[in-house]
């Protein structure tokens, strides 16, 4: 599981320069996690220090100091827990849905979690703003746990489907509040650090997840690998709440911009339909989809910079190709599990295995972009980056090969990770290259829409491949009629399509000179 996906903890893709935004702005540009370690850059290198017991009224000493310890380690382990589920639930969804006889809706289980995770990321912004995160991050962190029960206990895939939508509601509010919360009791100072622990809190599930998923899922069954992860949450949240109660309040009076709340809830409420209209193609399904398009065109249009999709030179580039990146890798990244535990015989452990060495070179590629030599050539890195993305999709489809072996699907994921690491960490470098000081909180956080919506878009694209080429035939049990191979083909074809699209995405990314 590469480190972005359900929740994505850890990138606010400004993260270079959220410690010089306002809350309010970091909350905005923080709209969807990506834990890349470059994002930091060289700058917050001397920022790094997480040990120490100094502490100067807040002027000094470390995250780990006696005056932030409390609060440091309470985030990190929250980040963690979310961390840790969402490299879990790759590993667990195949059986899940195998179980409850459910491989036809196997994609909305994925992009449930993203459609209300869009809404819930900017109601959560506004909702910081004007009475601050310590509401928002409580009632995440309920909603998360509660979604987590429902999907644990579900008797029917819509009922796990459900469940997932409700941990994206809990995981859109987490999110945001936990980077207003580090905007307003950390010092400038201290921020960059506190971002790399994110960062760091990343690693070890990714490394973990998958092997403890597996052993619980194979063991003691899948649902109890989301029925035990909200008592652990429980212990850093305790920790944290002095801390948090501590935080000033919000300086802002005014009231939530309910005009942007509308155009998320608008935007998810038709990603919702298109979703729906797409797990049953027929004549009747086009009424869901014509609704869910009138919805969704016109408001993505005013939530992102004009000339986004036609690729129009510069800044609205560097918006679309965020989508198109993200959505692209995870479409395919999606499907990996289930085709090697279905068309290969592999065990949940090991399928999920598979992509922990993504999640590993996703960090290095971060790291390799935030290099001060690289800093001329960094349109021809994301180029380089999408190209590789590219190659490791489309090698993906060589493991539908009874005589390959299983194992080049690790592979590819290390060249896609690495590949990702390139592009999104350099995308939101440049991203803040762009854009004018008062203008970098909002495409920020556009950036993050374009994120959410290439999620959504390209794994519900994915899921109606799968469907059509005859995935939901797929038996519950291993038998003869478990091989599709032309399904997994089918995604990994259009979805190798759409990063090379990617590819030529890259030659606008430089604007025009004038």
């Amino acid at each position: 599981m590469t480190p972005r996906d359900p929740l994505d903890v850890g990138a606010t893709d400004a993260a270079v320069a959220d410690s010089a935004l306002p809350p309010q702005a970091a909350a905005a540009s923080a709209v969807h996690p990506e834990p890349a370690a470059g994002d930091l850059g060289p700058a917050a290198a001397g920022d790094l220090d997480l040990a120490g017991d100094g502490d100067d009224g807040g002027t000094g000493g470390t995250v780990l100091g006696r005056r932030y310890r409390a609060l440091t380690l309470g985030i990190v382990t929250v980040v963690s827990l979310i961390a840790f589920e969402a490299s879990a639930v790759n590993t667990a969804m195949p059986v899940a849905a195998r179980a409850l006889d459910g491989v036809e809706l196997y994609a909305y289980a994925f992009s449930a979690y993203f459609t209300a995770s869009l809404f819930a990321m900017a109601l959560s912004g506004e909702w910081c703003d004007r009475k601050g995160p310590l509401a928002p991050l409580f009632a995440g962190i309920a909603a998360f746990a509660a979604g987590l029960l429902v999907a644990g206990s579900a008797q029917r895939m819509w009922m796990f489907v459900g469940g997932r939508a409700v941990q994206g509601i809990g995981g859109g509010l987490v999110i945001v509040a936990l980077y207003v919360v580090v905007g307003r009791a950390y010092p400038q100072r201290l921020q960059p650090a506190v971002l790399a622990a994110f960062s760091g809190a990343w690693v070890l599930p990714v490394i973990v997840g998958p092997l403890a998923a597996g052993a619980v899922t194979e063991h003691a069954g899948w649902r109890w690998v989301f029925l035990g992860i909200p008592v652990l949450v429980l212990p850093p949240l305790a920790v944290m709440l002095p801390a948090l109660r501590a935080l000033p309040p919000s300086e802002l009076s005014a009231g939530m911009n309910r005009r942007r709340i509308l155009l998320a809830l608008a935007v998810a409420v038709g990603a919702g339909l298109l979703q729906y209209a797409g797990q049953d193609l027929n004549w009747l399904s086009l009424v869901p989809a014509a609704a869910g398009l009138a919805l969704l065109v016109p408001c993505v249009l005013r939530l992102l910079p004009k000339g986004t999709f036609r690729a129009a030179r510069g800044l609205p580039s560097v918006i679309l190709l965020r989508g198109v990146a993200a959505g692209s890798f995870l479409g395919a990244e999606s499907f990996v599990p289930l085709m090697l535990v279905t068309q290969r015989g592999l065990s949940a452990t090991a399928a999920g295995l598979c992509l922990t060495g993504g999640g590993l070179t996703w960090a290095l590629g971060s790291y390799t972009q935030s290099h001060p030599r690289l800093e001329p050539h960094r349109e021809r890195l994301m180029g380089l980056g999408m190209l590789l993305m590219a190659v490791s999709i489309a090698m993906a489809l060589l493991a539908l090969i009874d005589s390959v072996p299983a194992w080049i699907v690790a592979v590819a994921w290390v060249i896609g990770g690495y590949g990702m690491g390139l592009a999104i960490s350099s995308g939101s470098v440049l991203l803040l290259k762009l854009s004018r000081p008062e203008d970098a909180g909002s495409n920020s956080a556009s950036l993050q829409v374009s994120d959410a919506l290439g999620n959504i878009t390209l794994v519900g694209l994915s899921g109606v491949l799968f469907v059509t080429f005859g995935g939901g035939e797929i038996a519950p049990t291993g038998t003869a009629a478990s091989h599709q191979p032309a399904a997994f083909g089918a995604v990994y074809v259009a979805m190798t399509a759409v990063a090379l699209a990617g590819v030529w995405v890259t030659t606008r990314l430089r604007p025009e000179s004038r």
